[in-house]
C-alpha cells in the first residue's frame, strides 16, 4: 500500500513539544557564529521513513523536478502540494516561531527594514497577498553519483532568512558520503566551506541567503550557499523545509 499524507499517525510527544525541547540558545549561538545548527533527533526513524515512503506518491506533490535538466547537479526532487503531510504542516509553524526572533534580529543588524511575525500564517499571508502561493517544502532524492550544486532557495519577492533541512537517511548503512555542504562569501575574502555531519532525524537550519557579521567597523553582509557533496553509494533522502512560499 502506498504511503499517503493520511496515514502518517506520529504518537506523542507532538512536534511543537520536540522543538521547544532543542536548546535554542545553543541554536541561536551556532547560528550567530557560523550560519547553521543541528537539531538533534528532530524526528525518529519511523517518521523519517514514513516521509521518505511518500516519494513513490504523485498525489502528495504539485511538481518534480529532475536536477540534470536545469544544471542544479544530478539527482530529483519533488514539491509537496497543499495540504501538506502532517509532520510537515506541523514542523514549519514550530519552527518558524523559534527562528522568527534570529531572523528579525539579522535584518534589524544588517540594516533590512523587513520584520516577520510571530505566527507563521502571518508570514504566509504576506506571501499569499503577493502572488506566493505555491508550497516549497521538499522532498529530496539522491542515488548513486547524484548531488546537489550550491544554490539559495529564493522564490520570490518575500523570504524568510532561514530554513530547515532534515536528513531522513542513515548515513553509513543507507548512503556513502552526500554531505550537507554549506559555503559563506565574505567580501574581498575567498570562501569559506563548512560540512555539517548529520544522522538519521537530525535537521541542520541555516541561513537561505546572508546573515550578519561583525567587523571591526560594525556588522555587515555575508553571502551564503548551500548544496550537497556526491553520493559515493546508496540512497539518500531529505526533506526541506522552507517557510515562504513561491510564485
Amino acid at each position: 500500500m502506498k504511503a499517503t499524507v493520511r496515514n502518517i499517525h506520529h504518537p506523542a510527544p507532538d512536534i511543537a513539544t520536540r522543538v521547544d525541547a532543542i536548546d535554542w540558545t545553543q541554536v541561536t549561538a551556532d547560528l550567530d557564529a557560523q550560519g547553521c545548527a543541528v537539531l538533534r533527533g528532530l524526528l525518529s526513524p519511523d517518521e523519517c521513513n514514513a516521509l521518505a515512503a511518500l516519494y513513490s506518491d504523485d498525489k502528495n506533490f504539485r511538481s518534480r523536478i529532475v536536477m540534470g535538466r536545469h544544471g542544479f547537479g544530478r539527482g530529483e526532487y519533488k514539491y509537496f502540494d497543499y495540504p501538506l503531510p502532517e509532520l510537515i504542516a506541523q514542523l514549519r509553524p514550530a519552527l518558524y516561531a523559534r527562528l522568527c526572533g534570529i531572523a528579525n534580529r539579522w535584518n534589524e543588524r544588517m540594516g533590512i527594514d523587513i520584520r516577520y511575525p510571530d505566527k507563521h500564517a502571518a508570514f504566509l499571508k504576506r506571501c499569499h497577498d503577493a502572488g506566493q502561493t505555491r508550497p516549497t517544502p521538499l522532498l529530496l532524492q539522491y542515488g548513486e553519483g547524484d548531488y546537489n550544486c550550491l544554490h539559495q532557495d529564493l522564490y520570490g519577492e518575500h523570504v524568510f532568512p532561514l530554513q530547515v533541512a532534515i536528513l531522513l537517511s542513515e548515513p553509513g548503512r543507507d548512503f556513502e558520503g552526500g554531505e550537507f555542504v554549506l559555503t559563506e562569501q565574505r567580501p574581498r575574502m575567498q570562501s569559506r566551506p563548512e560540512v555539517v555531519p548529520l544522522r538519521q532525524g537530525d535537521a541542520v537550519a541555516f541561513a537561505v541567503h546572508h546573515r550578519p557579521v561583525q567587523g571591526t567597523r560594525g556588522p555587515y553582509r555575508v553571502n551564503l550557499r548551500h548544496g550537497v557533496s556526491r553520493i559515493r553509494s546508496g540512497h539518500r533522502h531529505t526533506v526541506g523545509v522552507i517557510f515562504h512560499d513561491a510564485k
